[in-house]
């Protein structure tokens, strides 16, 4: 029991059932935006109603119910319009202007003590803590 306990109190376990339960909410109110917003508007432009759900095709007496398949193309394209233009692009502006983001493929060279590759301007290796004479600049 103990170790199911130590499992469940790990922040990562905890902030990913955060995480979910408020990605469920987030995703009812972009699902009630577009239904009562972008759907509609999407009707004016294209001259229906902005409901396809009930619409179908008969052919030699079968139907096949198309419009359930556009309904959820329209809202599925609307979402991902909406979360991109009101969550991603905002997020990633601030996190390039909190958090700039370091070059992984900075130089690189190798610890003389442990082999292990380190950037070129470390005076420290991070693996074996051995102190480094740094090396000069290339050009």
């Amino acid at each position: 029991m103990k170790g199911f306990r130590g499992f469940v109190l790990r922040g990562n376990v905890v902030g990913l059932a955060v995480g979910v339960v408020i990605g469920a909410a987030f995703t009812g109110v972009v699902n009630a935006l577009v239904r009562a917003f972008l759907t509609p508007l999407v009707g004016v432009a294209t001259g229906a109603t902005g409901d396809f759900s009930r619409r179908v095709l008969v052919v030699h007496h079968v139907q096949f119910p198309y419009g359930a398949f556009v309904d959820a193309v329209i809202n599925f394209s609307l979402t991902a319009i909406v979360l991109y233009f009101l969550v991603v692009l905002p997020v990633n502006k601030l996190h390039k202007r909190f958090a700039p983001h370091h070059d992984v493929q900075a130089p690189k060279r190798d610890c003389p003590q442990c082999l292990s590759s380190i950037p070129a301007q470390a005076t420290r290796c991070a693996f074996c803590t051995a102190e480094l004479v740094r090396t000069p600049e290339r050009s």
